[in-house]
Formats: structure tokens, C-alpha cells, sequence
């Protein structure tokens, strides 16, 4: 079976077992502004990106250049994957099993992703919880470590979760840290939230 998403180097790149973080439009769409706010703070530039005809016909414009909107950032140590626009359902399977081995063949140490929860009555919480899930026990102790709780039922849905399935495969450790957030507003306090608790990685 054809892929139709692909991965397209742009910077060949020696990677240090990076760690990556993934932010794709999702709840609140804190992983997308966290994961822009990481790469505009760590100076990071585009050393690959997917490319579909199945993704809408967009692309964006950053001081005067042209980029592919689903971009992957990063340098020896890191890689972000984010995305301006938001992935059509049909290409998100193959998004996780190309970007999962891509992520395999650089040699990644860990996989995090930041997501969010949509909570109904989110408008009357001044505090926010964020939850994790990990597919490896090692990380979920860590996580218990640092007093974050983990998600123990429930369902997960997007790119995210696939993405956790298919680095099993792989044997690789993999997180996602999900914030109570709004549905469909941008949600600066899960925002921060979630970075602060990312810095402890």
C-alpha cells in the first residue's frame, strides 16, 4: 500500500538521540502554539516537513518565505513537528506510521506530545489539570515522580495516540501530556501549563 503522506529531508543532520516534541492542531490547539513558542525560543529552523495531495493546497509565508505548513524543526538535540494547518483525517494514519519511523531511523530517545482535554465547564477552572499517558513504564514512574497524574481509563483519539501506538513497535518510549482545554478556542493558560511541565524534561 502507497503512503500518501511523505517526509521530505530539507537539512541532513546529525542527530544526538533528540528528543521530539510533537504539537499538531488538536484541542485548544496548545500543542501547535507550544510547539511554535519552542521553535521561535530555540532559534530552531526547518530540517524536514510532510508533503500530501490530500493536505489542503496552503502554504505559509514567514518573513517573506515560502514554507511547507507542516513542518518539522530541530537541531542535533531536539525536533519539533507542528503544523499551521490542520492534518484531514484521512492522512493522520499515515502521518504517525511515517513520522514513528522517522523517528526510529534518527536514533530518538524519547517522543512527547502536548495536547489538550476539552472540558466542558473549562470556563470555571482557574487551574487546569494536565494528565499523561506513556507507553512505557519506565517514563510512566518518572511521570509519578514529578506528581503528574496519569491517565489510567479513558479513550485517546488523534494524532497523538497513533503516534504512542506505533512507537511501540519500535520499542521506543514515548509520552503525551494533555491539558484541560477549551474545545475550539486557543487556550493560553493550558498553554502554559503544559510548558512548564515540560521543562522538567
Amino acid at each position: 500500500m502507497s503512503e500518501i503522506v511523505r517526509l521530505v529531508e530539507d537539512e541532513q543532520i546529525l542527530f544526538k538521540s533528540p528528543t521530539v516534541i510533537e504539537g499538531l492542531p488538536d484541542v485548544g490547539l496548545v500543542g501547535t502554539i507550544a510547539s511554535a513558542h519552542i521553535i521561535e525560543q530555540l532559534n530552531l529552523k526547518q530540517v524536514a516537513h510532510l508533503e500530501s495531495d490530500e493536505f489542503p493546497p496552503v502554504m505559509v509565508l514567514h518573513g517573506g518565505v515560502i514554507v511547507n505548513p507542516v513542518g518539522i524543526y530541530g537541531n542535533e538535540r531536539i525536533i519539533v513537528l507542528t503544523s499551521e494547518i490542520p492534518l484531514p483525517v484521512n492522512t493522520i494514519y499515515d502521518t504517525a506510521r511515517v513520522m514513528s519511523k522517522w523517528f526510529k531511523d534518527k536514533g530518538i530517545k524519547l517522543q512527547i506530545s502536548l495536547s489538550g482535554i476539552p472540558t466542558q465547564d473549562r470556563v470555571n477552572i482557574q487551574n487546569p489539570k494536565v494528565f499523561a499517558v506513556s507507553n512505557n513504564k519506565e517514563y510512566r514512574d518518572i511521570l509519578k515522580k514529578h506528581e503528574i497524574e496519569i491517565m489510567e481509563e479513558g479513550f485517546l483519539s488523534g494524532a497523538y495516540a497513533l503516534i504512542l501506538k506505533e512507537l511501540i513497535k519500535y520499542d521506543l518510549p514515548a509520552i503525551a501530556l494533555l491539558s484541560q482545554s477549551f474545545l475550539k478556542y486557543p487556550d493560553p493558560a493550558a498553554l502554559h501549563l503544559l510548558l512548564s511541565i515540560l521543562n522538567k524534561f
